[in-house]
């Protein structure tokens, strides 16, 4: 089964949910800004997709962070995990686990592939 990371109130993940249901795909959802997410989650993503594809660095979240503690959340794999487990709104939005891969961010394309 699908399982797809993000936050319940996001316009990506609104176009996400309305696509897969569209396909008739099943689908797990883990809201992190509720849940919150494992560091392991965050590696595997990092390790498969790069962190400059998990970080989003468009959100006002990581704009609100001081040019100092972008440095500082940057100045490691390490430092990039414990950010994005602690500003889980840093993770760009959606993450599909298709249990063969990954697609981050919303990909109408590649959604539509999955049927």
């Amino acid at each position: 089964m699908l399982k797809i990371y993000g936050i319940k109130n996001c316009n990506s993940m609104k176009k996400a949910f309305d696509l897969l249901n569209e396909l008739g795909l099943a689908y797990e959802f883990h809201d992190y800004k509720k849940q919150g997410i494992d560091a392991e989650s965050v590696k595997k993503w990092i390790d498969a997709a790069g962190q400059d594809v998990v970080l989003n660095k468009k959100g006002t979240t990581w704009k609100k962070l001081n040019e100092a503690e972008q440095q500082d959340a940057l100045s490691s794999e390490s430092k990039v995990i414990e950010t994005l487990t602690t500003h889980t709104s840093m993770i760009k939005r959606p993450v599909l686990d298709t249990g063969t891969g990954l697609i981050i961010g919303f990909d109408e394309a590649a959604y539509r592939a999955l049927k």
